[in-house]
Parts: C-alpha cells; structure tokens; sequence
C-alpha cells in the first residue's frame, strides 16, 4: 500500500497555487518577528515601499493578510453602496463571480457577459456607459483563469474614467507576468497577490488604492470596519508609527519580502518576457499537435496561463490523473462553467521558464495518447523549441 502520495515529486504547471521560488521559501523560514516589535515595523514598512515599487504606485499599497480572494471580497464590500450602480462585466468564471459580491452590497447589477472563452470588448463597454449614466462602479476580471483569457482593462479604465466612475480590477493572476499596473488601467481598487505570478504561497492581497477611493470607502458607513474584511482600517498600517488592526502574517511578509526583491532585481520586463515566451511555446506545441486552445484567438490568450481545449470523448479529469501518474506533471482543471472542458498549464513565477513547456507538452501529450488521441508529440516539442530558439 502507498502512503502519502501527495508528497509524491511532481512538477507543479498549476493555475494556482503555483510553485514559490526556493528563496521565498528560506524566506518563510526566517525568525518569526513580534508584530510590535520595532525592527518588524520597520521591516514591514520596508516591504510596503517595496511592493510601492513593483506596482508602480503613487500612493502607499494596502496589504491584506488573506490570500487575494479575501481583497476581491472586501473591494465590493468596502467601495459599494446600496446607492450604486454596478456594472459587471463577466467573461469567464471569476469576472462572474464578482457580480455576486456586488448584488450583495447594492441591487443596482448590470451586466455584459460574453462566451467564456472570448473577451470584453471596450466598445460595448462604451456604449453601456452612455446607455446608463447612472452607472457609477465597474468591476473587471484582468485574467480570468479558468478560461485562460485576457481582459483590455487599460482601455476599459479610459472609458470608466472619462465616464466618472469607479474601476475595480481582479489582477491576481497576471500583475508580475504581464505589464499590467493599477494606475495604468486608472484602477481605484486593484487586487493582486504574491501567490501567482510573484512565485510565493497564497497567503496575502496586495492592493492598490486610489486617492478617490478611499475618500469613497471612508465616507461609506456601511464600509467594513474592525472586520477582516476592513480595507479602511489598514489605510496607514504600513507606517513604522501606527499600529496594525490585528496580527499579520509575519511568515508571509518575509516571503513577499524575498519575491518582490527577485521580481524587481530580475527587471519587471525580463519576468514578463519569460512568461510570454513560456506561453507562446506551449501554444505552438498545443497547435503542432493537433489541441487546440480554449481562448477564441491567440491575441486574448493569457502568458501566465494556457488553457487547452479537450477533445471530444477525453475524460479531463482522468487526463489530469493519467499526466500526473505516469509523468510526475500537474495541471489544473477548468471552474465551473469550463470544468471538464479545458485543462489549464500555469505559466507563473519560477515555472515561467520555457523548459517548463516542454515538460508540459510531453506529459499532455502522452496523457492523451494514453486516452487514445494518437498525437504528434514529437512535432508539438519541435514546435515550441522552434519559438524559443527563435526568441535565443
């Protein structure tokens, strides 16, 4: 009998979590600091500016100590009232998934949804804004992971900001792999973590909070306070002199401490080449071989995730199983609305390697081909180490 097969080695090419760099996980390991103690709150103040630094901010990050599900939650707590209206704009799982926090907090919802594995397009966007000029708060899903598609939130934030509202963006899964920032898409609320891209274990929400916003969260009455789900109280927590609402996470500040160092000493525009490269790689092997992608086209396809598409008779789950058992490979499947008809290879932090695409193709295929597909994988590894000798 085999015990403990989950500690079994394997290569981990999920969605999420993802594999932490092995500094960030030595960074785990350091003396675990009393919160109030002066070196902690100078440290802490250290990794603020840091992460200040990495999203490119004007005005100091929040850091939430929850993994970033917990800062999705709070932004529509916190920033809408029963007074807005909300537009949701849905393109996948988790862009829906936003419009049920923000029905709970006002009954104003209006939506555009298209098919999950396309994008929003900016022009309906507009022409929404201009139909229903009461709408006074869009939220937005950047990358919607199950789907492995790509929202254009910069131009979705020029239209909500010439309209006068406010943009909440779910980043969580593509800052740190794409050139993607809060004050670039002029976000008010812009929720990421280190648990994807920045290659540590979930655990924290960092968020970026526009001057505008907060003036809107603090004069809301209804905003959380003394509540985890708070964004308020923690408004000024990141300075050496002020306290902080409850504990932190000491272990997860040491490790965001570790990946923001890697993510800015590497060059933000290295980390991002290296996720594009990675995707682009395993595209062409996924196409060489005869898959094809979830995403409509490759101009929405995500560097950070690729979503395959399952062939027609493929038991996904069992796919998953098969790749795992006989390769030692993970991968993640579909959510919801895609569960059973993608599978997703993660492309994120120390994995965003072009090796990783190889390894991800081999075992894909030969789970396929253990499910009677008959694929080329010899021709999908020639492929994709065709881009990355191109890209040499």
């Amino acid at each position: 009998m085999r015990y403990l097969e989950h500690a079994d080695p394997v290569i981990t090419l999920t969605a999420g979590p993802v594999n932490a760099y092995a500094e960030v996980l030595r960074g785990l390991g350091r003396t675990v600091l009393y919160d109030y103690d002066p070196a902690f709150q100078l440290f802490y103040e250290g990794v603020v500016d840091k992460a200040q630094k990495a999203m490119r901010l004007s005005n100091k990050p929040v850091i939430l100590h929850g993994e970033p599900v917990l800062g999705l939650e709070a932004a529509a707590a916190s920033l809408i009232t029963p007074d807005d209206v909300v537009l949701n704009l849905a393109s996948g799982v988790y862009g829906k998934g936003f419009g049920y926090w923000a029905k709970r907090y006002s009954p104003h919802l209006l939506e555009i949804e298209v098919p999950y594995n396309e994008a929003i397009d900016p022009q309906a966007v507009g022409a929404m804004l201009k139909a229903h000029p009461e709408i006074t708060v869009v939220s937005v899903c950047h990358h919607d992971t199950p789907s492995g598609t790509i929202n254009p939130i910069d131009a979705i934030g020029a239209l909500v900001s010439a309209h006068g509202g406010y943009l909440i963006v779910d980043a969580v899964s593509s800052f740190g792999g794409m050139k993607t920032h809060p004050e670039d898409c002029k976000a008010d609320i812009y929720v990421t973590g280190p648990n994807k891209c920045l290659g540590a274990p979930p655990g924290l929400t960092m968020m970026g909070v526009s001057e505008r916003a907060w003036a809107k969260m603090k004069a809301n009455p209804l905003a959380p306070r003394a509540s985890m789900l708070s964004i308020v109280d923690w408004e000024h927590a990141w300075s050496r002199d002020k306290p902080f609402p409850f504990t932190p996470s000491v272990s997860e500040i040491n490790g965001l401490d570790v990946a923001l160092d890697l993510y800015l000493n590497e060059g933000p525009e290295a980390v991002w080449a290296r996720h594009a490269l990675t995707a682009k790689a395993m595209r062409a092997g996924v196409a060489a071989m005869g898959l094809s992608i979830w995403a409509a086209s490759d101009s929405i396809a995500s560097p950070t995730t690729t979503a395959v598409r399952t062939p027609e008779g493929v038991d996904e789950k069992a796919l998953r199983q098969a790749a795992r058992a006989r390769y030692g490979v993970v991968f993640s499947s579909g959510r919801g609305e895609t569960l059973g008809k993608l599978t997703r290879i993660g492309h994120m932090g120390p994995t965003a390697q072009p090796i990783y695409a190889i390894a991800a193709l081999t075992a894909l295929g030969g789970a396929m081909n253990a499910a009677g597909q008959k694929l080329a994988i010899g021709r999908g590894i020639d492929a994709a180490l065709a881009v990355i000798d191109a890209d040499a």
